[in-house]
């Protein structure tokens, strides 16, 4: 991205600000000279707001750079507080509730999981609320840090989401959650900004700034477990769609056979019905029996509510049975990937959510399958965060923000020159 400065003071706090921050926020240290260089300002604009900045506490002034080359007095050096306060990215899901604590660099200080059990406690909103906040206070106390420390905090929850209100309009797999209660009672507890998102758009973002470092422009993200999801980038911006849902791929209905009843209580995508997870248990059941694998039978039942983890696991072992039913939902799930590729045609198709813990198996898979497809493919590859894909995208969205609003950042072409 080139450089944001600006023209006069008028400007000066809100732009120059801003980019001298974001320069720090990338260093240990710099001089004063080095990040008027960086930044292309004059050093005495660099040095008033470096002397705004240390008064808000967003940096201090060090030590004297004594192993700098040039003559002279040694260069004082300046750093970013990234110690000054805090954000926090969670992710909730029907089977756990995942968080992580950064500074405001990025640097990831506390993290925690906690599982979710029985449909009874998801069915529950505030049940889920209730854990949420007291593993959310377990984490900070960890990482010796208050609810005073925040300075933000981002939210991916499953469902249709509006960023703007934070009411989540439609969570099927968790209907307790349907509303205002998680947005309401994060913000009574916590006290900073709260910002709810659909966990899939927060994943590839995730994805894109700390999965394998991809920056690609055109990318979708696929999240494959008991329900599926995309999120949509396309010219380096997420695609949101007219009503926020776009990337909905769960309902999808590619298939010219009908689509079997919904197993869900909630309803299932056509789609979804097809690769989701309850379908892989069914078939995994069903191929266990034919295939007279007893003691595949039994792990899949001694699972219970955690079948689909043990179908899973057993393809990451090899298990024959298994292997069938991944090539099944594989030879499906690139009909769906085929349409993408028609609609949107991006460079790379990323796997997430618990599919992307089969791995090169499943991408052999769907890549056979797409082997006869009319149309060039786009290159497929799992999650590297996998689990942790909605955290950082969480925190990458509070980071953005504090950017945006209060380090006060403003998108200006002009450019000092005094």
């Amino acid at each position: 991205m080139e450089q944001v400065v600006a023209v006069g003071t008028q400007f000066m706090r809100e732009v120059n600000a801003g980019a001298i921050l974001r320069r720090l926020r990338t260093e240990t240290s710099m001089s004063v000279s080095a990040l008027a260089k960086a930044v292309g300002l004059s050093r005495q604009a660099v040095t008033r707001s470096l002397n705004a900045l240390a008064a808000e506490g967003l940096v201090e002034f060090g030590s004297l750079d004594r192993d700098s080359s040039r003559a002279g007095r040694p260069a004082q050096l300046v750093r970013f507080r990234a110690e000054a306060g805090y954000v926090l990215g969670l992710s909730i899901s029907p089977q756990d509730l995942r968080m992580a604590v950064s500074d405001l660099a990025g640097t990831v200080i506390a993290t925690d999981a906690v599982q979710l059990g029985g449909e009874q406690v998801v069915s529950s909103g505030e049940q889920v609320v209730e854990t949420l906040l007291s593993t959310v206070a377990r984490t900070l106390d960890s990482a010796g840090i208050t609810t005073g420390d925040l300075w933000f905090a981002s939210v991916g929850t499953p469902g249709i989401v509006d960023p703007a209100t934070g009411i989540i309009r439609l969570i099927p797999s968790m209907p307790g959650l349907t509303g205002d209660i998680l947005h309401r009672r994060m913000k009574d507890a916590l006290g900073c900004p709260i910002y709810l998102d659909n966990d899939v758009k927060l994943a590839t973002q995730g994805e894109r700034w700390r999965g394998a470092e991809r920056r690609e422009d055109s990318l979708v993200m696929v999240h494959w477990g008991e329900r599926v999801g995309a999120g949509i980038v396309l010219n380096g911006e997420l695609y949101r769609g007219a009503s926020n849902d776009a990337g909905d791929v769960g309902f999808l209905d590619l298939f010219a056979e009908a689509p079997p009843e919904p197993r869900h209580p909630h309803g299932l995508g056509p789609f979804e019905s097809w690769v989701g997870g309850e379908e892989i248990v069914r078939l995994a059941t069903a191929a266990a029996g034919r295939d007279g694998d007893d003691a595949f039978l039994a792990r899949i039942e001694a699972a219970g509510e955690r079948a689909f983890d043990a179908v899973l696991d057993a393809v990451v072992d090899g298990t024959p049975s298994a292997l069938d039913v991944i090539d099944v939902v594989a030879r499906r799930f690139a009909k769906g990937v085929a349409a993408i590729r028609a609609i949107l045609d991006p460079r790379l198709v990323v796997i997430g959510g618990p599919l992307a813990r089969c791995g090169e198996t499943l991408l052999a898979a769907v890549r056979r399958h797409l082997s006869d497809q009319p149309l060039d493919q786009p290159a497929l590859e799992v999650s590297t965060l996998r689990d942790d894909a909605v955290v950082h995208g969480a925190l990458l969205h509070s980071l953005d923000e504090l950017e945006r609003t209060r380090f006060d950042l403003v998108r200006s072409g002009r450019q000092e020159t005094s």
